[in-house]
């Protein structure tokens, strides 16, 4: 029999004075409490993240010189760690970074009169450039034969030219081009001294950063970050390659034809090589477009000696020089050259490669071990 004392049990076994279940985390205490409370934090963590992206899109600007100069710092690397063999590290940095400076200074030594030049020489020699064009013989054969379409344009920029107002509408455009390269120039040194101490506390960062994974995988994560390193190195190296190729031989062949300024224009070839796929021929149709203001022949020259340029580039040069740099398949190459185009124009394009030949590291060395490992399904026991 039951006594009179006893008191009555639940169900589940449990007295009908057992409390509530208490809420395990502070974010359900509060919603318990009051929901308005729970939505006010709510919505202040979305103000909080509002603030913080809006702070990294005031330092975009900040963000990408730090990051032009960690990959500027890891292709270089290579050639201090060869230096580091005899020298002392600081001396094999010290060595590199005036080498890029003397090279950096060379060609704004040897690039800027010639273009400040050439600019003086079109404000004050374009009208009787038009005129000369005009009178040349295959001006009057394209005339002959599409009527006086291309008179009435010639027509047109010699009254442009001669007009003073527009001269000083193309000073004002110089000076804002002039203000532009000053800019250019001052971000140039920002990065060429945050890629001066990167690259000599290189390996105290790869150190700092293996600190925030744990002891027992820290091996793993150093060797990991060394091969990632050591791939856009690599392909800073090859790519740096084949645009002095292409630099060194655009100066010789240009000088031999008569374009004009053939430094500027091998510097532009230089520039355009250091693009993947689309950068030597961007580069290519710029400099045999320039080259019209000498004659169309010269341009035609040009574009000639540019195409089969590209056929040794595309088939001898690249495959020797970048399968060495970075083991990337042609696909990826394609896929990761548009797609860091579209994210981040020219510096995604020419960090895209060695982001997927890390990502392929990554994929190698981490996932595919740990998918390697698991041999039965997961929830059973392995037979011993």
């Amino acid at each position: 029999m039951r006594r009179k004392h006893d008191k009555p049990q639940s169900k589940r076994g449990f007295t009908s004075e057992t409390p509530p279940a208490q809420p395990k985390t502070a974010a359900a205490a509060i919603a318990r409490i009051n929901p308005f409370m729970y939505g006010l934090l709510g919505a202040l963590g979305v103000l909080v993240a509002l603030v913080l992206g809006g702070i990294v899109n005031q330092l975009a600007t900040v963000l990408v010189y730090i990051g032009v100069a960690i990959f500027l710092a890891l292709g270089l690397d290579p050639i201090v760690s060869f230096l580091e063999r005899k020298l002392p590290r600081p001396a094999a940095v010290a060595i590199v970074v005036a080498g890029v400076v003397l090279a950096f200074a060379g060609v704004i030594l040897a690039i800027v009169p010639i273009l400040v030049e050439q600019v003086a020489n079109l404000i004050e020699n374009g009208p009787q450039m038009v005129k000369d064009i005009m009178a040349s013989d295959w001006f009057k054969d394209l005339n002959a034969q599409f009527g006086s379409t291309f008179e009435d344009a010639a027509n047109g920029v010699l009254s442009f030219l001669q007009d003073p107002g527009n001269l000083a509408d193309i000073g004002g455009g110089v000076f804002a081009v002039g203000a532009g390269i000053a800019g250019g120039f001052t971000g140039v040194t920002i990065v060429l001294i945050l890629t001066l101490y990167f690259m000599a506390s290189l390996r105290s960062m790869k150190s700092v950063a293996a600190r925030f994974v744990p002891a027992y995988q820290r091996d793993t994560f150093s060797g990991l970050l060394d091969d990632v390193s050591g791939a856009v190195g690599r392909y800073v190296i090859g790519q740096a390659s084949l645009a002095l190729v292409n630099g060194v031989l655009s100066l010789i062949f240009l000088s031999i034809i008569g374009a004009p300024v053939p430094a500027l224009l091998a510097l532009i070839a230089f520039i355009g090589s250091m693009i993947p796929l689309v950068g030597t021929l961007s580069a290519s149709i710029v400099n045999s477009l320039i080259c019209l203001i000498v004659s169309p022949v010269t341009a035609l020259i040009a574009f000639v000696y540019y195409l089969v340029y590209m056929q040794i580039e595309a088939y001898v040069l690249s495959p020797r020089i970048m399968n060495k740099a970075v083991a990337v398949p042609g696909a990826l190459v394609v896929i990761a050259a548009v797609a860091g185009g579209a994210l981040g124009g020219i510096l995604g394009a020419l960090v895209a490669i060695p982001v997927a030949a890390s990502v392929i590291i990554i994929v190698q060395k981490v996932v595919f071990p740990t998918q390697d490992s698991k041999t039965v399904p997961p929830g059973t026991l392995s037979e011993r």
